[in-house]
């Protein structure tokens, strides 16, 4: 073996031994994750008033039924503020009709945006000064909730004293590649939060999902507010950020069953929807972290096939194999676990690599527009980067 196939050689045992190490952090993650219907707690002496948030922009499509699934809550003290956020569509006509049909919901309709806000975080802001509880939950306007949910969810927050609860959904794939991306979506996503490790005494790590999560209003009062989060993306994310900075004692979950999502339809609508958040989140819109992650997802995807077929080295095949192996183990307790198909779920890095290309998109898309164009307005380039918050 010659100095070029010594370093290829070197290169790629060594890339798939950190394959195998990533793998067993996520191994741990898939065996350690709670899922919300496993959480117990006895019901509350009396039931606190809880507000639940929807900001809403053109979501005609979707927040009738998610709208329905809230309305059938069997929460007793509930309260329901929609916030129409400048939407074209129906969307504010759909929220006034179930604002008539049932006292619990109220319409707030938002006509224009503040200079510095994103919309989104205007609208949860909004939502904030409308509603009267003494627990918060924002969610999302696509999201469905099993009839019993909130009740679970705010007696286990007062029992378990927690301040927040962050309660992932259940992504539901229209078809084998959105599954595939989606598993490769959730792995970054875990890894970046350390979800597993929120909550644990000493841990530093943070999470919010914009699909749920639910705020003790007095300890969200102690925090800067969404003025803080006024241009960042991922502002459920910040939302969990903020809450542990200001003391807040948080929680995590995955909502299998109890909280679900239609995610995207397509993975056009994929490539669309995350158009907004990927540039920011994984690159902190810097074009030297994209092509880090560009030349890394190069020469790591593909290293443990590569060690395979080097046969000088014995050892190196192992490696290969070992790394292949975990992520074979990995799917399969997901799958156990998360009631998903296995074979997507082995096919993730292969959902990687179509990650990393919705995240370069976002990105090629963020630098030719000099911002991001979402729901037809332009948020400049410059003041992303100044109102970033949140840095995975």
């Amino acid at each position: 073996m010659g100095a070029a196939g010594l370093t290829l050689a070197i290169a790629a045992g060594a890339l798939s031994a950190a394959w195998c190490a990533f793998l067993l952090h996520g191994l741990r993650t898939a065996l350690r994750f709670r899922r919300f219907a496993d959480l117990s707690a006895p019901l509350p002496a009396s039931w606190p008033r809880l507000s639940v948030i929807v900001a809403a922009c053109d979501e005609e499509e979707t927040i009738g039924p998610a709208l329905e699934t809230l309305l059938a809550q069997d929460y007793p003290e509930l309260e329901i503020v929609v916030v129409d956020d400048r939407s074209r569509d129906a969307t504010g006509r759909i929220a006034d009709a179930a604002a008539r049909r049932d006292p619990r919901l109220a319409a707030v309709h938002v006509s224009a945006l503040p200079d510095g806000w994103l919309g989104k975080v205007h609208a949860l802001d909004r939502g904030v000064a409308a509603a009267r509880g003494d627990w918060l939950l924002f969610t999302d306007a696509d999201v469905h909730f099993s009839s019993d949910v909130l009740r679970r969810a705010v007696a286990y927050a007062e029992a378990e004293r927690l301040d927040h609860l962050t309660v992932a959904p259940e992504l539901i794939a229209p078809g084998f590649v959105e599954e595939m991306v989606n598993a490769a979506f959730i792995t970054a996503f875990l890894a970046g939060t350390r979800a597993i490790d929120v909550g644990r005494s000493g841990s530093k790590a943070f999470v919010g999902v914009g699909a749920f999560n639910l705020v003790r209003r007095s300890t969200f009062a102690r925090t800067p507010g969404f003025r803080w989060l006024a241009m960042e993306v991922l502002d459920d994310v910040g939302l969990g950020l903020m809450m542990k900075n200001a003391g807040g004692r948080a929680a995590f979950a995955i909502g299998l069953g109890d909280v679900t999502i239609t995610w995207y339809r397509s993975l056009r609508a994929m490539a669309r929807g995350l158009e907004k958040n990927m540039f920011g989140a994984f690159c902190h819109y810097r074009v030297r972290r994209l092509l880090a992650i560009l030349a890394g997802a190069a020469v790591v995807l593909p290293a443990p096939l590569v060690a395979l077929g080097i046969e000088p080295r014995p050892w190196l095949p192992l490696l290969g194999g070992a790394a292949l192996a975990l992520v074979a183990a990995n799917a399969l307790v997901l799958s156990i676990r998360a009631r998903r198909p296995w074979l997507p779920l082995a096919l993730a890095p292969l959902g990687a690599a179509v990650f990393v290309g919705l995240v370069t998109r976002s990105a090629w898309r963020c630098l030719r527009d000099g911002g991001i164009t979402w729901r037809g307005t332009l948020y400049p380039l410059d003041a992303l980067r100044d109102g970033q918050r949140v840095k995975l």
